[in-house]
C-alpha cells in the first residue's frame, strides 16, 4: 500500500486550485514557471553546444573520416535551431504576459524593463564550456 500523505500534488496538475488563486499568487507562479522555462531552454542550448563539440572532437580523436556522422551533426544543428526558435516564441509569450500583467493586474515588479545581469561579476568560467570539450589547437 502506498502512503499518499507524502505525495504532494504536481504544480502541473493543480489546475483545480486555480479558482482559489489570488492575482498576486498567480503572477508569482507564472513568473516562476516562465523563468524556469527560459532557463531550461538556455540549459538545453548549452548542453547541445557541448554535445556538438564532443561529437566533432570524438570523431577527430578516434580517427574517423572528416565527414563521418555528418548527418547526425546536421540533425543536432536543426535541433539547436528549433531551440532558438522556441526561445523566440517564449520571449513573445513573456512579452505578452508582461502586457497582460500591466493592463489587467497592475504590473509585475519582478520583471525588469530591460535585460540585466543579476551579477555583473560573473566570470567567464561560468558560461564557457569545460576544457574537456575544447578542440585541440593546431600545431
Amino acid at each position: 500500500m502506498v502512503d499518499t500523505t507524502m505525495i504532494k500534488p504536481s504544480p502541473v496538475n493543480s489546475v483545480s486550485n486555480a479558482g482559489a488563486m489570488t492575482p498576486a499568487v498567480a503572477q508569482l507562479r507564472v513568473t516562476r514557471d516562465l523563468h524556469q522555462a527560459e532557463a531550461a531552454l538556455d540549459e538545453a542550448l548549452i548542453r547541445q553546444a557541448n554535445l556538438l563539440s564532443t561529437m566533432v572532437s570524438a570523431r577527430r580523436a578516434t580517427g574517423l573520416a572528416p565527414f563521418e556522422g555528418q548527418d547526425a551533426l546536421l540533425r543536432l544543428l536543426r535541433s539547436q535551431q528549433a531551440m532558438l526558435d522556441a526561445g523566440g516564441e517564449l520571449a513573445r509569450v513573456h512579452g505578452r504576459l508582461s502586457t497582460i500583467s500591466v493592463e489587467k493586474l497592475g504590473g509585475n515588479d519582478e520583471c525588469p524593463k530591460t535585460a540585466e545581469l543579476a551579477d555583473e561579476a560573473l566570470d567567464d568560467a561560468a558560461v564557457l564550456p569545460s576544457p574537456r570539450h575544447a578542440l585541440p589547437r593546431a600545431a
